[in-house]
Formats: C-alpha cells, structure tokens, sequence
C-alpha cells in the first residue's frame, strides 16, 4: 500500500466516528506524525509505502482514535499559539478560547515592558498559559501553580523544550495559607475548573472519558469557587493597577465580574470569544 492508500483507509475508518472535516484535519495530523512530512511533501511521495515501525504506529493510533482517545493524547501533542506542547491525560488538552485569553494579556502588555514586572497564572495545566505569555513578554517575570504534581511535570517539561523561564509550584491554591509563598503580581491569569457536575453527561464522550476531571469540574453548589478565591487573592496581591484574566463558562462570566464589582476594582470587563460567546472577564484593581 501507497503513503496515499494509508490515509484514505484511515480516513474511511475514522467517518464512523467523526464528521467529515473533522476525521480529514485528524488522518492529515496522523499521517503527518508517523511520516514526519508536511501535506505537501506527502503529495510528492504519495507513492511511497510506510515503513514496518510507521506501520505499526498507524494502527495502534488508529486503534486509540476508534475508542474515541483524542488525537492530542494518542500522539502527545497538542499546538497552542503557535507552538507544540507535550500533552497527557494528567493535563487539559489546550483549546482555542483559551488561546483568546493569552492574546488579551499579551496584547496588554507587549509594548509596557518594565522592571520587576510579575505575572501568576493559576492552574498550570500543560504550562500553555504562562509558556505562551513568557514567550511573548519575554521580560515578564511568570509563576505558575498547580496542585497536580502530574499536570506541574508535564508544564516544566513544556516550559524546557520550548525554552521558556517560568517558576513552578506545587500548591492547593483554594488554601489561602499558601498565598503569601506566591508573592505581589501585576497581572493575575487563570483558567481555573468552572464546569458543574451537573453539565458532564452534555459533555462529548472524548473529554468526560479522558480529560482530567480535576481540572475540568466543580460541584453544582458551588461553581464560582475558584473565582471567589481569585478574587480573594487579588485583593491582597494583586498590585494598584494591577489586572486580572480569567476565562469562564460562557453561562456564568456576569456572575464571575461581579464578584469583581466592588471599591477594590475599578474596570470590569466581560468579553465575547470568536464565537460570540461570554468566554473571558478582566478586572483591574485600583
């Protein structure tokens, strides 16, 4: 069988379980990660046969695909604004909107550079955020919390490839004991869990099945919980004039801005994604 063979039975197999566009941007991704050729080289070599290790590589992702383990997980890799990050099931896979966020700090920030300028994301994941914002603001002084020691291995290996200069630690940031360890910031970034309980059986069977839980839901209770921490904290160490990002769920964005809309802060700001949707608060303290 032909390099082109290969991925048009892949991609038979994978419209079973995906749409059309969707199962043709995976069989590209697959074919491009066990062949190491972009589309156009496999244009080129279309004729050409895989390898017996290529082979046997493209069946066992075939395999994974089928039983509805995300692309990103099977192959390890996920890009986020403009890089390509490492990824596991201890780490969320890294989403468009969230790239948004990013966007809206460096945009910020890009052209203020100064002196002991300090940036804390919480919630380290794969180490998207703050990789993305270090890489971007180079200047920047970035920390980065997590409470998974799973998530906070996969963020420094993220942080070493791509050879950016961010400061781990390990902690229950809903702890408030551990705040003082963190320090005063100029801007604070989160994209903290804000899915209630409730909302998982709405959920795609991909993330419910493979995405960590930890990172992802809240109980129906209490869904603003981390909000209300970040909030907390903000208003201790968060520096005058200092800003804070949050990304939230689209339902509860005017509920996470007023926890905001108080004499601590002076601009709250509720903004849209490229969908449309109420994805991303921002409040700067006085």
């Amino acid at each position: 069988m032909t390099l082109n063979d290969h991925q048009q039975q892949l991609l038979s197999l994978l419209s079973g379980v995906y749409d059309a566009r969707e199962a043709a941007n995976i069989a590209d991704w697959v074919m491009e990660n066990i062949t190491g050729w972009k589309k156009i080289d496999r244009v080129v070599n279309k004729h050409v046969g895989l390898t017996a290790t290529q082979m046997a590589k493209l069946e066992q992702v075939s395999d994974d695909l089928l039983k509805h383990r995300p692309i990103q997980y099977t192959l390890g890799e996920a890009w986020f604004y403009g890089m390509k990050f490492y990824v596991n099931e201890s780490v969320l896979i890294p989403r468009p909107e969230t790239e948004e966020l990013v966007e809206w700090v460096v945009n910020d920030f890009q052209n203020k550079q100064r002196e002991e300028f300090s940036i804390l994301d919480i919630g380290s994941g794969s180490g998207c955020i703050p990789v993305a914002i270090k890489k971007n603001l180079a200047w920047a002084k970035v920390k980065s919390c997590d409470i998974s020691e799973a998530a906070l291995h996969v963020a420094r290996q993220n942080a070493a490839t791509l050879n950016a200069d961010v400061q781990f630690h390990q902690l229950d940031f809903l702890n408030t004991a551990n705040w003082q360890q963190l320090g005063m910031f100029d801007v604070v970034v989160s994209n903290p869990p804000y899915i209630p309980n409730e909302e998982i059986v709405e959920m795609e069977k991909h993330v419910v099945e493979f995405e960590p839980h930890l990172a992802l839901f809240v109980e129906n209770e209490n869904p603003l919980i981390f909000y209300k921490a970040i909030a907390d904290f903000s208003a201790q160490y968060l520096k005058t004039k200092g800003a804070v990002y949050m990304e939230t769920h689209m339902a509860l964005a005017n509920e996470v801005a007023a926890l905001f809309t108080n004499e601590l802060f002076e601009t709250v700001v509720v903004r849209q994604d490229l969908q449309g949707k109420d994805r991303m608060v921002k409040a700067i303290r006085k």
